[in-house]
């Protein structure tokens, strides 16, 4: 296992396209839900507990060998939101793609193949950790925090939050990420044995309709 590959992976500057999605964040600022660095904090711990606990799971089972296909279904039936869907697929296309260049590994070129459209992204992130010599709890890591740092990047943008402010609230988030890790993984160590059909399904409404409300918007600055 190489730590140092863990860092490539977590790195906002690894070419998978997260860059281009706030996480539900720019629909939240137009509806008022964020206005600032405490609002910005209880959205991403609402975020961290409800999809993001989800897309942990599914990257921690992913890393621990259960079928991909059975995971992408899992991950369908917990995003009700069709745009989340898109998203989710785009985003485990291009994820696809940097892994494959990165870590050339077998089992992804079979995922490749049989979702050409991309299958959800959190199963892409699990299968490249394993790719990339890394362990299950290393996955649900990289997926928790990608889930709380794109919102927190993109509201630094949206509306021009100091970003030592933006930081300051992934760091008081830290604790909770780690208990959404660790249970990730427990979670994706019962699917081995048990399925994927009993993953958590955790649900955040208002994200599901913001997502929906934000892809019919003529002008965005991200893609969700």
């Amino acid at each position: 296992m190489s730590r140092a590959a863990l860092l490539v992976l977590a790195d906002g500057r690894f070419p998978a396209g997260g860059h281009a999605h706030s996480g539900g964040a720019e629909a939240a600022v137009r509806a008022g839900h964020i206005t600032d660095a405490a609002s910005l904090e209880e959205f991403c711990r609402g975020r961290l507990h409800t999809s993001g606990a989800v897309a942990a799971c599914l990257a921690a089972a992913a890393a621990l060998g259960v079928d991909p296909g059975d995971l992408d279904l899992a991950a369908d039936a917990r995003t009700p939101s069709p745009a989340l869907r898109v998203a989710a697929r785009r985003l485990g296309r291009q994820l696809m793609r940097a892994a494959r260049a990165t870590w050339p590994h077998p089992e992804l070129d079979a995922l490749a193949q049989r979702f050409p459209k991309g299958a959800h992204q959190p199963v892409v992130l699990g299968l490249t950790a394993r790719a990339a010599g890394l362990g299950p709890l290393d996955a649900a890591y990289c997926s928790a925090y990608e889930g709380v740092s794109g919102p927190a990047t993109a509201v630094v943008r949206l509306l021009s939050l100091d970003p030592f402010d933006a930081t300051g609230v992934l760091a008081r988030l830290a604790p909770e990420l780690d208990r959404v890790a660790r249970d990730a993984v427990d979670a994706g160590r019962r699917a081995v044995t048990e399925g994927a059909h009993l993953l958590p399904a955790r649900s955040a409404p208002l994200l599901e309709i913001g997502a929906e409300a934000h892809a019919a918007w003529p002008v965005r600055l991200f893609a969700s």
